[in-house]
C-alpha cells in the first residue's frame, strides 16, 4: 500500500439538500450550496455553489439551475456527479497536484435511505476518483461531531434539520436504536414563508427571498425574550402586478411555520415513545441534542423542550457538525469500523 497512501488523499463529504461540505485535512475547505447552473443549449455545467446560486431565480431561458439532490438523496445523478467533481476540483491543496490523486472519502447520507440511493452515491463517490467510499448515517455524523461519545452504553438523542429531512435517531453503543426521518426541513420552512406571503400579503417572492426571511427573521415561538427587528421584504403585487414592499415580523413567520414545525415535533415524541426504557431513562438525564441549519430557528429549542419536558441543546456551529463528525470518523477508521457502510 505504501506508495498509493502517498497518492492517495482522505475527504470528508456532507452532501447536503441545501448545502455541501467538504472536510479535507482536517479544515471545512467547501462550504457551498448545492446547486449548479447548466446552460440549455451546450448542456454544460456553467456555475456550481454560491455562483449558482446567486443566479436562482433570475435565469433566463438558455439557462437552468439545477439542485441535484432533493430530499437528502441523489435527484439529478448526472448534475450531482458533476457539482461534486467541480467542488473536489477546487480544493486549494488538490489544486497544486500534478495529477488526481486517489480519494478516500466518507460521505454522509440520511438513515431512512434505500438501497438504489445508496448505490447512487457510493457510484457518484467511485466516479469522482474515490477509490475507497465509506458511507455513514447522519444522526451518527452529527452526533460524534457534536461530541458524544457514541461507543459509550449510553442513550443519545440527535435531532438533525437538514435542507431536505429531518433526521431524529436514538444512538447507543455506537448503533442507531431507533430512528425516524421525516421529509419536513428547511426547504419545506421556506416554501411555508412563500405560501404565507402569498395567502396573508399578496406578495408573491421567490424561493432566495423567502429563504432570506427565514434566517433573518424566522421564529419557532410567537414570543421571543429577544425579538428580531422586523425585515422589509420586496416582491411581486399579485393585484396589481407591480414591485411592492412590506414589513413582516417574527411572529408572522412563527405562525407560518407552525404546521411544519408540530409535524418534527410529533416524530420526535414518536422516535421517545419507541425508545426502550433504559435508554429513555439516559435521555432524560442527557437531553436533546439539536443540529444542522434548522435547529437555528429562533426558539425551537425552547419549543422542542416545552413539548417534551426536556433539556434541548443546540450543537455548536449546527451547520457543520455533520461535517465534523464526518472528518473525525476518516482519522480512526478502524475505531469507527461498526459504523461505516462500506
Amino acid at each position: 500500500m505504501g506508495f498509493f497512501d502517498f497518492m492517495t488523499e482522505d475527504i470528508a463529504i456532507d452532501l447536503g439538500t441545501a448545502n455541501t461540505l467538504i472536510i479535507h485535512n482536517d479544515k471545512v475547505v467547501i462550504d457551498s450550496p448545492s446547486i449548479v447552473a447548466r446552460d440549455r443549449v451546450s448542456g454544460k455545467i456553467i456555475a456550481v455553489g454560491k455562483e449558482a446560486n446567486m443566479m436562482q431565480g433570475k435565469t433566463h431561458e438558455n439557462i437552468k439551475t439545477i439542485r441535484p439532490l432533493k430530499d437528502g438523496v441523489i435527484a439529478d445523478f448526472d448534475a450531482s456527479e458533476k457539482m461534486l467533481t467541480m467542488f473536489i476540483k477546487s480544493i486549494p491543496a488538490l489544486k497544486k497536484k500534478l495529477f488526481q490523486p486517489a480519494l478516500r472519502m466518507v460521505i454522509c447520507i440520511p438513515s431512512g435511505i434505500t438501497e438504489v440511493e445508496m448505490r447512487a452515491v457510493k457510484e457518484s463517490a467511485e466516479r469522482v476518483n474515490g477509490k475507497e467510499v465509506y458511507l455513514i448515517h447522519e444522526p451518527m455524523a452529527a452526533a460524534i461531531g457534536i461530541g458524544i461519545d457514541i461507543m459509550q452504553p449510553k442513550g443519545n438523542m440527535i435531532v438533525d434539520i437538514g435542507g431536505g429531512t429531518t433526521e431524529i435517531a436514538v444512538i447507543a453503543l455506537g448503533g442507531i436504536v431507533c430512528d425516524k426521518s421525516v421529509k419536513i426541513a428547511g426547504d419545506v420552512f421556506t416554501n411555508d414563508i412563500v405560501y404565507y406571503m402569498r395567502t396573508q400579503h399578496n406578495l408573491f417572492v421567490g424561493e432566495s427571498t423567502a429563504e432570506k426571511i427565514k434566517i433573518t427573521i424566522g421564529a419557532a415561538l410567537e414570543d421571543l425574550e429577544s425579538a428580531p427587528e422586523d425585515m422589509s421584504v420586496q416582491g411581486r403585487d399579485l393585484l396589481t402586478g407591480k414591485p411592492k414592499q412590506v414589513d413582516v415580523s417574527y411572529r408572522e413567520i412563527a405562525k407560518a411555520l407552525d404546521k411544519s414545525i408540530q409535524r418534527i415535533e410529533d416524530a420526535v415524541m414518536e422516535t421517545l415513545s419507541q425508545t426502550p426504557p433504559e435508554l429513555a431513562a439516559d435521555i432524560y438525564n442527557t437531553g436533546i441534542y439539536l443540529a444542522g441549519g434548522g435547529s437555528m430557528l429562533r426558539g425551537l429549542d425552547k419549543r422542542i423542550s416545552q413539548k417534551t419536558d426536556l433539556p434541548v441543546y443546540i450543537a455548536e456551529d449546527p451547520l457543520r457538525a455533520v461535517v465534523r463528525g464526518t472528518g473525525m470518523t476518516l482519522k480512526n477508521i478502524p475505531k469507527y469500523r461498526s459504523i461505516l457502510i462500506k
